[in-house]
């Protein structure tokens, strides 16, 4: 059957794709629909048509899922940030779950999975203490900001985000009023002119401490006085500063900070270690998890004090210096310098030690320096990039042969062809943990802990990552 786009089609929903969009079939051609839930019947448009795959959008719901419910945020649907709103959260946590251990089984060729419970939250909103809020007008011309629709750069005007912190309504509501009363204008992609591009908002849960960064398209501000006097009112308010980006470019933050007063960080805790952050700082999003995570990957360290640890694509030490709480010594690796000079003066702020740091591409780093005999671990980290560890680095870890590898991912298809290929090295998958950072949204991290079997299997295994697998399309 050779369907075309506008076609309307009834479809049930029996799965989901990686993120979060409901998966169906009518004739055997494969539907995929934002805002669909496991077990809805539904009418679906086509929107994009491929030979074997669509893209659909929600017309109607013939019979709602037994796991539908009603989104808490009223812009949960035409907003981009949320995809699983309207899905219960128990069932959000069993999706999530079945995605790790489906792209284990397909992807990895585990037969069995050594999986534990994921961990989910309590509250699975108001749970985020960085938000980035682009800002821009509507066809009226009147200032707006909010989060960009799914797969677009259109503002949806929200300033009452339900991931967010409660204050970020407060900053956003003075920085609008200071644009409006002062003339100040929004940044427009179009032409490249406007002044305001993003309001960065970050908030300590620990520690009360709020951060206001002002992205703007210019090197100041006009009427900064009155804009500083009126964020300062706001309780926590501890940095405000301004990041130029100039660039015609969808990058968010500019490498110039200024501050306008306070500090340029606010500080805040992962469980007893304190890390300053800066705007430019990576720090996850949700600590609440953080802690969760972090604490779930120095359990599969299983350290006793005597362990020489590499964390590899370590941003700023958070996990190196829950690491150096309990090893004898911790090196991180990370190519981000500035994220370098955080790590050690985090090390510094807590009075730790036993961590050293280096700046350089992980995958160049641990090779060379193990080339050259300066390098051995027991154990070894890795929490790389979406796209998952370099194929030399994976070489360069079997070489040093650690007791153990913990490998945090937040992508588990490229986790599971890395493990794929670990596991023919030599290791054997111990252990495997889901941490749901991201409730409402089809993102889930996984933990993992390998073991070494200390002799090679006589196999091989392509690194490479099949898209189909990557993307799940079932012909």
């Amino acid at each position: 059957m050779n369907y075309q786009k506008n076609d309307i089609l009834t479809v049930t929903i029996e799965d989901m794709g990686h993120d979060g969009e409901g998966i169906g079939k009518a004739d055997g051609y494969t539907l995929f629909v934002k805002d669909a839930v496991i077990g809805d019947v539904i009418e679906a448009k086509i929107m994009k048509a491929k030979k074997n795959y669509a893209y659909a959008r929600l017309m109607r719901i013939l019979e709602p899922s037994p796991h539908r419910v009603e989104p808490v945020c009223p812009m949960a649907r035409p907003c981009g940030g949320c995809q699983l709103q309207m899905m219960d959260y128990q069932e959000q946590l069993r999706f999530k779950q079945k995605k790790i251990e489906d792209n284990l089984r397909r992807i990895g060729g585990f037969e069995q999975i050594p999986m534990e419970p994921i961990l989910g939250m309590e509250q699975p909103f108001r749970y985020r203490n960085k938000a980035q809020f682009p800002v821009g007008t509507d066809k009226e011309g009147n200032l707006v900001t909010g989060f960009y629709a799914g797969r677009t750069h259109d503002i949806i005007n929200n300033r009452n985000c339900y991931l967010g912190v409660e204050e970020n309504r407060q900053v956003l509501d003075v920085v609008l009023g200071w644009m409006e009363k002062y003339g100040v204008s929004a940044y427009d992609e179009k032409t490249g002119t406007g002044l305001v591009r993003h309001i960065l908002i970050r908030y300590g849960f620990k520690t009360g401490e709020m951060m206001v960064c002002l992205v703007i398209n210019g090197e100041r501000v006009p009427k900064q006085e009155a804009l500083v006097e009126r964020l300062r009112e706001i309780s926590g308010m501890t940095s405000i500063t301004t990041s130029t980006n100039q660039e015609r470019t969808n990058v968010i933050m500019g490498s110039k900070i200024r501050t306008l007063w306070g500090t340029p960080y606010i500080s805040d805790y992962i469980g007893e270690v304190k890390y300053q952050i800066s705007p430019l700082s990576f720090y996850q999003v949700n600590p609440v998890q953080t802690e969760k995570l972090y604490g779930t990957a120095l359990e599969y360290a299983g350290l006793d004090g005597n362990e020489t640890v590499w964390d590899l694509y370590c941003g700023i030490g958070t996990i190196s210096l829950f690491l150096a709480q309990k090893a004898k010594k911790v090196y991180g690796v990370e190519i981000v310098p500035a994220a370098i000079e955080d790590a050690g003066r985090n090390a510094e702020l807590n009075g730790i030690t036993n961590a050293e740091f280096f700046v350089g591409k992980a995958e160049e780093v641990l090779p060379e320096m193990y080339a050259k005999g300066e390098a051995r671990a027991d154990v070894i980290v890795v929490d790389p990039p979406r796209k998952g560890c370099d194929a030399a680095l994976l070489e360069t870890v079997v070489k040093m042969q650690p007791e153990r590898i913990v490998y945090v991912s937040c992508d588990s298809a490229t986790l599971a062809r890395d493990l794929k290929w670990l596991c023919a090295e030599g290791y054997e998958l111990k252990r495997v943990r889901g941490v749901d950072m991201f409730p409402m949204t089809g993102h889930v991290e996984t933990v993992c802990l390998l073991s070494n079997r200390k002799s090679k299997p006589d196999t091989h295994v392509d690194l490479t990552l099949d898209m189909e697998d990557y993307y799940r399309i079932k012909d």
